[in-house]
């Protein structure tokens, strides 16, 4: 069985547009981060205290106040960040080669890191286990989704079959 060359649909380039938009968001965050390091850092150390919180005996026990253990989870934040930035930045130089399975195999990976990040870290864990929905000063609910929901996007953009065709 021989295969025809490959035939690109539109969906190439929306996966490509879509992952290189996610890449500079999140490269810009990273960077943000770190160039800027004390403005998300106070965010971290109020959603793991829970300072800003209703300040529930039933939930406090689970506020996180050493500043060592925040600072940590916050480097560990930047980390992922800039690991996520580094694939889709990669994964979008292989879509534009046109390297198609290379560049959906790493955009793949970049972006269920910012489905982790934004969705289990923010949403789930900041959200819902250090109560960061009741906080009306440190809340980061709307733009973890906002960027989880088009990081999701993204991701069944980046795994709609190539096109491909094979000749009998």
């Amino acid at each position: 069985m021989t295969t025809t060359p490959t035939r690109h649909t539109g969906h190439s380039l929306a996966a490509g547009v879509l992952t290189g938009i996610l890449a500079l968001y999140i490269a810009l965050v990273a960077l943000g981060n770190i160039t800027d390091f004390g403005t998300n850092q106070q965010f971290v150390r109020h959603v793991l205290a829970m300072d800003t919180t209703f300040r529930d005996d039933d939930l406090m026990w689970r506020a996180v106040t050493s500043t060592a253990l925040q600072d940590t989870a916050y480097v560990l934040i930047i980390a992922w960040e800039t690991a996520a930035a580094l694939l889709l930045i990669w994964g979008t130089w292989l879509w534009a080669r046109r390297d198609h399975d290379r560049a959906r195999r790493l955009s793949t990976y970049g972006l269920l890191m910012l489905l982790l990040l934004f969705g289990a870290g923010f949403i789930a864990i900041g959200g819902e286990w250090f109560a960061m929905w009741q906080s009306k000063s440190w809340n980061g609910l709307d733009a973890a989704t906002r960027i989880f929901l088009l990081a999701g996007v993204a991701l069944v953009v980046n795994q709609l079959p190539s096109g491909r065709r094979d000749a009998s």
